[in-house]
């Protein structure tokens, strides 16, 4: 088994390599980035890349299509993947989440790849009401990269053949600990914040809902994806990937991150214009066609693995939302330096 892992530098694709490497001891994996994060290593024991057998820097914009030879699946993780960063370069957002995925798929079928797993988002659903929301529900993507995401499945679905099966994985909030941990989605800065300051501010009134998911379980997910027969869910398939144990509200994950963090205090903001971003997911389809391969982390033990972590790292940074386990600052300081461009190209 030859398998390619674009993106796999980021904040997911340590899990997603260590995962494969245990379902494939003997298998190729090749890793595929432009590396802007490839620095931020946190209380890593070794670099995750060494479970790789190759490691190619690159930018998916300008993907080498030899590097396709004798591929048999690609997991694409490659994403500008928070919606700061894709508010600030929203066209740079749809070059890489959507053109450049969807060239890469073309290449991929015209090579003879036969699986190609995308990793999209349920923030494509956007505001919606108290019901959770199914695959077949009315998309209302809010922001840049939530619109990317939608545009991408569209185009990914009509390259669906008998001969190249696409698993679009429409992931709930990502959460965990990481070789390459970052700070700028919900859960981990409630533990951030609980660690430092003994406070956990949450910036709305607290009833939004929000569905999470670890990233070893992403990784999980992506591993059943990448040999899945197109018996088992279609040629093509966008499928909510989480479970319904995991929709909470912002005050449910506040109060949370307490138990396990004793003498922490919640401060929520009632005057918070509404969070349209706001929904819940239902896991069922997911839970049907993947059986053995559902979601095993649960919120207490993801909680204890952040805050043991940071520990570990001596982490006492009050002012961390400015520091550089913030994507959109690691990407401003590159710039700041002139290692990056406005299109976030490097340059050399």
């Amino acid at each position: 088994m030859k398998i390619l892992i674009v993106g796999n530098l980021g904040y997911v694709g340590p899990s997603v390599i260590s995962q494969l490497r245990k379902s494939y001891p003997d298998g190729e994996l090749i890793g595929f980035d432009i590396g802007y994060f490839a620095h931020c290593l946190t209380n890593a024991a070794m670099l995750p890349e060494i479970k790789l057998n190759k490691q190619v820097f690159g930018d998916i914009r300008a993907f080498p299509e030899e590097l396709l030879k004798g591929v048999d699946g690609i997991i694409d993780l490659a994403a500008i993947s928070n919606d700061p960063i894709g508010n600030k370069f929203e066209e740079v957002t749809m070059d890489i989440n959507y053109r450049a995925a969807t060239n890469l798929a073309e290449m991929a079928k015209r090579n003879g790849v036969k699986s190609f797993v995308y990793a999209s988002s349920c923030s494509m659903y956007g505001q919606a009401d108290d019901s959770p929301r199914k695959e077949t529900d009315k998309l209302n993507p809010l922001t840049a990269y939530a619109r990317s995401k939608v545009a991408a499945e569209e185009a990914l679905e009509k390259l669906a053949d008998d001969n190249f099966t696409v698993t679009c994985h429409r992931f709930a909030t990502a959460c965990g600990w990481s070789d390459r941990f970052r700070l700028d989605l919900v859960l981990n800065d409630f533990v951030a914040g609980a660690i430092v300051n003994k406070h956990i501010s949450i910036l709305s009134d607290g009833t939004p809902w929000r569905p999470m998911i670890n990233t070893k379980d992403m990784a999980r997910a992506m591993d059943w994806a990448i040999t899945r027969s197109s018996s088992n869910g279609g040629h093509f398939l966008a499928v909510n990937s989480g479970s319904n144990e995991w929709n909470t509200t912002m005050l449910s994950l506040a109060e949370a991150t307490a138990e396990v963090i004793p003498g922490v205090d919640i401060s929520v903001n009632p005057d918070a214009p509404p969070d349209k971003r706001s929904y819940r997911a239902n896991f069922d389809l997911f839970k049907q066609l993947a059986p053995n391969h559902q979601p095993s982390e649960n919120l207490t033990s993801t909680i204890t693995e952040i805050k043991n972590n940071l520990l570990e790292m001596d982490f006492h940074d009050s002012q961390y939302r400015e520091s550089q386990l913030m994507r959109l600052h690691v990407i401003g300081r590159l710039q700041k330096h002139g290692k990056l461009n406005d299109q976030l190209q490097w340059i050399i």
